[in-house]
């Protein structure tokens, strides 16, 4: 996986989404199924997703500049935000939308046989892009469930796209038992029900991503077990005396920031403080190689009272 996000579980939820959207909107055309146009609508919102995504990941790899001297690598949780609302507003709004109107002037179901034949297809297709991004997040987050790896990645490339994936699925599961049910007793207002149902999941994953992204855009810290491993780092050196504020920040999934006051032996010159300050930084980075950049402040422990005491882990 890069720095700044994996391409791959894009690629392969790009390539599956774009299949299933356009087979989805030529079932519902041909069937007349407001349920299956609205899984359309959602594979097609998700098919644009991932191309921003792409984009997300190609100006989050730009390099420093003077003016963004800490990189771009934030960028990518833009974009995932951007691609949260898309869901909610594309996604969830329209099936809903579609839903209400089709309620309000049902339509009989013809070829009923091409729906549940679409979204046996599209399920297969969708669980096939839905492992690849799984086995990637569990690769990161091996020994914790599912649940909690998505709320500790920071890389939206993988969690979107696992939620987008998740979303499809048991909308295609809505779909095909609203479908089923419409058909079974010859009454749409299922299959209204079915796209009204699928909106609404898309609403509370677009809520749910949307606040994940957010968290990261606005400045999310470094795990907490990162940060006192950190802190072990630092106080396990004979030379440091205390180490009173440590300050983390996600410049991107895969790039932190460390910021540390730290409080040095007094009896140390000024040479054995930056040669302190430079075994730190080494052994951070060494130990921790998502930590890019390492910012250490020696300061009198007198002083840590005095200092600011926001995000201190």
């Amino acid at each position: 996986m890069s720095a700044h996000g994996s391409p791959t579980v894009i690629y392969a939820a790009l390539a599956g989404n774009l299949a299933i959207a356009v087979t989805k909107f030529a079932a519902a055309l041909w069937t007349g199924s407001s349920a299956m146009l609205s899984e359309g609508v959602h594979s097609l919102v998700d098919t644009a997703n991932q191309g921003l995504l792409l984009l997300g990941l190609k100006r989050a790899a730009r390099p420093a500049s003077v003016r963004h001297p800490f990189g771009h690598g934030i960028e990518i949780y833009f974009w995932a935000f951007v691609v949260a609302m898309l869901i909610f507003a594309l996604g969830g709004a329209v099936s809903i939308y579609e839903g209400i109107h089709k309620l309000a002037d049902p339509r009989p179901m013809e070829d009923a046989w091409v729906a549940f034949a679409t979204l046996i297809i599209s399920m297969v297709i969708e669980a096939l892009s839905f492992r690849v991004a799984y086995r990637e997040l569990r690769s990161a987050y091996p020994d914790i469930s599912a649940w909690q790896a998505i709320r500790r990645s920071k890389d939206p490339s993988v969690f979107a796209v696992l939620c987008e994936d998740a979303a499809a699925l048991v909308g295609l599961a809505i779909a095909l038992v609203s479908v089923g049910a419409a058909y079974a007793f010859d009454a749409p207002a299922f299959d209204a029900a079915g796209s009204i149902a699928i909106g609404l999941v898309l609403v509370l994953v677009a809520i749910f991503l949307s606040r994940e992204t957010l968290s990261l855009i606005t400045g999310e810290a470094a795990s907490p077990e990162t940060r006192e491993e950190v802190r072990r780092i630092l106080l396990a050196d004979p030379r440091v005396a205390a180490a009173p504020e440590l300050l983390t920040m996600h410049l991107g999934p895969s790039e932190i920031l460390l910021a540390a006051s730290i409080d040095i032996r007094d009896d140390l010159d000024g040479a054995a403080v930056e040669q302190t300050a430079r075994d730190l930084a080494a052994r951070i980075e060494a130990a921790h190689p998502e930590i890019t950049r390492v910012f250490l402040r020696p300061i009198p422990l007198r002083d840590a009272a005095t200092a600011p005491k926001a995000g201190a882990a």
